[in-house]
C-alpha cells in the first residue's frame, strides 16, 4: 500500500473515480432520456419512427463501444470540430457522454420496451377508447406501470455503464484505467496491490448498487 500513501499518486486515484462517477452519472441521466424516447418509437404506430428506433438500437448494440468513442473524438471534435469546453479534459469529458449515452440508450431502449410489453394491451385499448392519444396513454399508463418491472435491467445497464466509462480513456481521459497504466508503469513491484485497490473500489460501488436495484425491483414489482 506505499503506492497509495504518496499523496501525490493517492491524488490521481480519487481523481480518476471522480471521473468515472461523473461520467457515469451525466450518461445515465441522458442515456436515460434517449432510451425512452426511442423505447416510444419501437412501439410508435408511424412505421418512420419505429424503423428509426430498430435502426439506432441495431447500430450501436452490435457496434464496439471503442468505436463509438474514437468516432466522437476523431471524427466529431478532430474531423468536424466539434468543441463543448476550451478545456481539454472538459471536452473529452463531454465528448465520452456523448459516445456513452448513445450507445448506452439503445440498451436502454430494450430494457424499456420490454416492460411496456409486460402491460396488458387491454389497458391501452381502454386509455385509447376514452380519448387519449398515444403520447398520452404511454405517458399515463403504459411507462409508470413499464417503469416498475425494469428496474432490475435498468441497474444492470447502468453497472454496465460504469465499467464501461472506462473507455473514455482511450481519447486520453486520465480516469481509472489510464491511471492504474500509469501507477504500474512506476511501481512495477506492487501490480498486484494496485491492481486489487482499483477492481476493489470498483467492487464496493457496483455490488451495493445491484443489490440496491434488486431490492427495489421486488419492492415495487407490479403484482398480479
Amino acid at each position: 500500500m506505499h503506492v497509495f500513501s504518496d499523496p501525490k499518486n493517492f491524488d490521481a486515484y480519487v481523481s480518476s473515480f471522480l471521473w468515472i462517477l461523473k461520467l457515469t452519472g451525466a450518461s445515465a441521466v441522458c442515456a436515460l432520456l434517449l432510451g425512452v424516447l426511442l423505447a416510444a418509437m419501437r412501439v410508435s404506430p408511424v412505421p418512420v419512427l419505429r424503423g428509426f428506433g430498430a435502426a439506432w438500437v441495431n447500430i450501436f448494440r452490435n457496434t464496439p463501444l471503442t468505436l463509438v468513442i474514437f468516432f466522437c473524438y476523431f471524427g466529431l471534435y478532430a474531423t468536424l470540430g466539434l468543441s463543448l469546453s476550451q478545456k481539454l479534459d472538459i471536452n473529452r469529458y463531454w465528448l465520452g457522454v456523448i459516445g456513452l449515452s448513445v450507445y448506452t440508450a439503445a440498451f436502454v431502449c430494450e430494457a424499456v420496451r420490454s416492460g411496456i410489453n409486460t402491460v396488458p394491451t387491454g389497458q391501452a385499448e381502454a386509455a385509447r377508447a376514452i380519448g387519449l392519444s398515444f403520447a398520452q396513454t404511454l405517458r399515463i399508463v403504459v411507462l409508470p406501470q413499464a417503469a416498475r418491472s425494469v428496474i432490475a435491467p435498468l441497474g444492470s445497464v447502468l453497472i454496465a455503464l460504469c465499467k464501461n466509462a472506462t473507455i473514455v480513456g482511450t481519447i486520453g481521459l486520465m480516469e481509472t484505467s489510464n491511471v492504474m497504466k500509469d501507477l504500474i508503469n512506476s511501481n512495477g513491484n506492487a501490480v498486484i496491490v494496485i491492481f486489487l485497490v482499483f477492481a476493489g473500489t470498483f467492487a464496493a460501488f457496483l455490488i451495493p448498487t445491484g443489490y440496491l436495484f434488486g431490492w427495489l425491483a421486488n419492492r415495487l414489482a407490479v403484482k398480479r
